[in-house]
């Protein structure tokens, strides 16, 4: 019976990673070798399964077809390979090993510093990697196997996810002080001023959070949409060049301390987000993120 040979996790790792970077350099970096070993490695992967997979030339590095299809199936094997580990890990100590999660611009900062230090306090065997990044990169990401968890802000579509809520979080009108001395105790959606709206740019989900709670279209066509963080839009805001809306986490982080803004709950249905840690259907680790969500709710 004829031996068969199968590529190895490395190579495909190899494959994953130029597809995500487009450059030989830049992949070997991320799989922390040197580029002639990931470049040797793809060789013997094509000369293994007898086809071109990555077209070569000084400055463009391009997947053929195939090569795209085979990199896609890569990914899926590796997503497998590691959810092996994980098995393994959820049959021990609870929130123990390795763990990615994403989580995004407009929660990241505000939440982290409250429950990371209980994290760390009661589960020490945890190694929490966290990146930051917007919903929908963060969503695809889980997706290709790339992050375990995120930490989103719902409604959001992430696709076929398991979420597990955690809280609300009320959406609060931020404006300067001298703008009106006798603010009302909440601050009516037909009363924001479209022509001095400050919001998040496209990809941010808040900034449509805000938008449909507001039920007025013309907002969306009206509004400046910048691509900046939060704490930007408050120091333009603190200088008299429009006004915002701000989530209620952070406003608790102080996001408006040492500024001359009011913040005043925004009257509308629904005007809140709920955030909520999603991830995988029918992942093995699904107990461990349910502990997590439970610690990340008791966190707040």
């Amino acid at each position: 019976m004829a031996a068969t040979y199968l590529p190895t996790l490395k190579q495909l790792q190899y494959l994953v990673a130029l597809q995500d970077h487009g450059h030989f350099g830049r992949a070997a970096d991320a799989c922390f070798v040197t580029q002639s070993t990931l470049s040797a490695g793809l060789r013997e992967l094509e000369t293994l399964i007898g086809v071109t997979l990555v077209e070569r030339t000084r400055r463009v590095v391009r997947f053929t077809p195939l090569g795209e299809r085979i990199a896609e199936k890569a990914r899926r094997v590796l997503r497998e390979a590691d959810e092996l580990g994980d098995m393994a890990r959820a049959a021990g100590r609870p929130l123990s090993g390795e763990m990615r999660m994403s989580v995004i611009p407009t929660i990241a900062p505000f939440m982290l510093p409250r429950i990371l230090p209980r994290l760390r306090r009661d589960y020490p065997d945890l190694k929490l990697f966290l990146r930051e990044e917007p919903s929908a990169a963060a969503c695809e990401r889980l997706h290709n196997g790339r992050t375990d968890c995120v930490l989103l802000a719902l409604p959001f579509a992430c696709g076929e996810v398991t979420a597990e809520p955690l809280f609300d979080d009320r959406l609060f009108v931020a404006f300067p002080t001298d703008d009106n001395l006798s603010p009302p105790p909440a601050f009516p959606a037909a009363a924001i001023d479209e022509t001095r709206l400050l919001l998040l740019e496209d990809g941010h989900c808040l900034k449509d959070h805000a938008l449909a709670a507001c039920n007025r279209p013309e907002l969306r066509a009206e509004a400046t949409m910048l691509g900046t963080s939060l704490h930007t839009i408050v120091q333009m805001v603190d200088n008299g060049l429009g006004m915002t809306m701000l989530p209620e986490m952070a406003l608790r982080a102080g996001i408006l301390d040492n500024t001359h803004i009011t913040a005043r709950p925004l009257d509308a249905e629904n005007a809140m987000r709920k955030i909520a840690l999603v991830w995988r259907r029918a992942s093995p680790r699904e107990k461990d993120f349910h502990l997590l969500a439970q610690v990340l709710a008791e966190a707040v």
